[in-house]
């Protein structure tokens, strides 16, 4: 983000908005703080092994970002139909991030129905929040594209 922020100050003129640019950086940076406190969590509470719901949130967070780094791809084309398609995949990282809203919901609900202590229980729900909360920054990034989109298209 600071990197991206110097060569804003340096830049005269940018293919688009000074302002959506510092917010897309910014938005992706919150990505990687969802997912690096993910890891933190998981180190910090002891977890050696991922459960079957961290992983299908794992994949779910993977494919979140191989749809931003394709958008962000097609977003050197700052005009015509290639920066229209980033309206597509913002639609599919919102079909994600719903589909992590509810892996996130049965692993919760699993956590009370299977005899786990109360420990486990606050660890594993605090992961599977952030690791749900990882999406919810992808997003975000996708509703920062999308704002591009609009106002370049």
């Amino acid at each position: 983000i600071h990197e991206i922020m110097r060569s804003l100050h340096k830049s005269f003129v940018t293919p688009i908005d000074r302002e959506d640019i510092a917010k897309l950086g910014e938005s992706l940076d919150d990505v990687v703080d969802a997912i690096e406190e993910s890891a933190r969590n998981m180190l910090e509470y002891g977890i050696e092994s991922p459960g079957p719901r961290a992983v299908e949130l794992a994949h779910l967070i993977d494919q979140c970002g191989e749809v931003l780094d394709r958008a962000l791809g097609k977003l050197l084309h700052t005009r015509g139909s290639r920066l229209r398609e980033i309206l597509e995949d913002a639609v599919e990282i919102n079909r994600l991030e719903n589909e992590a809203d509810q892996v996130t919901s049965r692993a919760v609900g699993e956590l009370f129905s299977n005899g786990s202590t109360a420990i486990e229980v606050l660890k594993w729900r605090e992961l599977y929040d952030h690791l749900e909360a990882a999406t919810d920054r992808c997003e975000d990034a996708a509703n920062v594209l999308e704002g591009i989109v609009l106002k370049n298209a």
